[in-house]
């Protein structure tokens, strides 16, 4: 996939084009690596995907591999994902093992030649045991605010040995030894989940959906996972219905082959009961139009996580002028300016407050989300995450 930099002159702000030409005139012809676990699933590929033939349409000479790896692996790295992150995990000399393993044989085959390797991740870290030159930067999405101590003392024997590492939140950041930045990650408006939608293709899709739109849409994208809070935000909408006839809808996947998606799911279902105006819709991998037709038909967006990465589906709502009324947790709060472009709140009780107040205030809802897209416009566009990495090859390939 081509993208063509012009096409984003309408979407980014004045100027930002042509500094993007200018920046990467000094960095023609050489060589940038991104290194991953996965080529599709998650907000990092989905970035990657777009970012790298970004890059190669500037004359950078951009990569992707991807890990050719196990089940087991993949388990494996969950479970010291959800460590890093917090949760009480057993961590085993067989689970290191076979993480090694992985890393190891993968380096055996992938190219790891270039001027500048980015690794994302937890999954592929060890690789630093086998750089054959160039700078390596760690890229880290999760958040290490509170990791397991066996977990992160595994992964910060490699993380050290980086010549640098990246955060998506500055609460995410562990002590290092090494140079810290903090980059946001990124949406890209020209996507199927970000580009423009008629009224008449929401409309049909809605209509595919089964969702009528004779009513406020309240709406919450998210996998069912217990730290989206689905049950919370249902029980917001509760509250809200009392004085307000309104809908909720709940988009989500992250449930096939995940004993504890599924769970979450039944007890969303238990939740909601008999109750006709709440819309449970378990969404495919890569439902990117689907999104975009919620996202755009919806009247409030709702982002109630009790714990979250960055969460763009936050940047993704406000791009299309809708504001959000979120959680405090990960990066939710650096992407909503409370009282301007949404509202991020502390409980059930606050939220369904402040659904309320947007409710009884159509032109407030108009205003904020006005804001909400600019905002986006300014911070959270993929052209801005561009000019981050062009930099970054710029300081250390200089």
């Amino acid at each position: 996939m081509r993208l063509e930099l012009d096409d984003y002159r309408d979407s980014a702000t004045k100027g930002t084009v042509d500094f993007l030409y200018r920046l990467s005139d000094l960095v023609k012809g050489r060589s940038f690596l991104h290194v991953n676990a996965v080529r599709y699933g998650g907000g990092m590929a989905e970035i990657l995907r777009r970012l790298v033939p970004m890059l190669t349409s500037l004359g950078v000479e951009a990569r992707w591999e991807v890990l050719a790896a196990d089940q087991e692996f993949f388990d494996v790295t969950k479970r010291i994902g959800n460590a890093l992150q917090g949760q009480e995990q057993s961590f085993t000399e067989q689970m290191s093992q076979t993480y090694l393993k992985i890393n190891n044989r993968n380096a055996l085959v992938l190219n790891l030649d270039a001027d500048l390797v980015m690794v994302h991740d937890h999954e592929p870290a060890a690789l630093i045991e086998h750089r054959k030159g160039g700078k390596w930067i760690w890229r880290c999405y999760l958040d290490l605010s509170q990791p397991q101590r066996n977990a992160w003392s595994f992964l910060r024997h490699f993380v050290v040995r980086y010549d640098a590492a990246i955060f998506s939140v500055t609460g995410f950041a562990q002590r290092l030894p090494i140079p810290k930045f903090l980059i946001y990650p990124s949406i890209d408006p020209l996507s199927e989940k970000n580009r423009e939608m008629s009224r008449v293709e929401v409309n049909r899709m809605m209509d595919r959906l089964g969702i009528p739109r004779d009513k406020p849409i309240l709406l919450q994208v998210a996998r069912f996972d217990r730290f989206k809070d689905p049950i919370g935000t249902i029980a917001a909408y509760r509250m809200v219905k009392k004085h307000f006839d309104c809908r909720l809808i709940l988009a989500g996947g992250g449930v096939a082959n995940d004993p504890d998606g599924e769970a979450v799911l039944a007890d969303v279902r238990t939740a909601v009961g008999p109750d006709s105006d709440i819309h449970v819709r378990q969404l495919p991998p890569e439902a990117d139009s689907e999104i975009n037709a919620l996202q755009r038909a919806a009247t409030i967006v709702l982002q109630k996580s009790i714990k979250e990465g960055f969460g763009l589906a936050v940047a993704e709502a406000m791009w299309k002028g809708k504001p959000v009324v979120g959680g405090t947790a990960g990066g939710i709060a650096d992407q909503i300016i409370d009282g301007v472009t949404g509202y991020t709140v502390h409980s059930i009780e606050g939220a369904a407050f402040r659904i309320r107040h947007l409710l009884n205030y159509p032109g407030l809802i108009q205003r904020m989300g006005g804001a909400a897209r600019e905002h986006v416009r300014r911070n959270f566009l993929i052209t801005r995450h561009l000019s981050d990495y062009l930099t970054l090859l710029k300081i250390f390939t200089h």
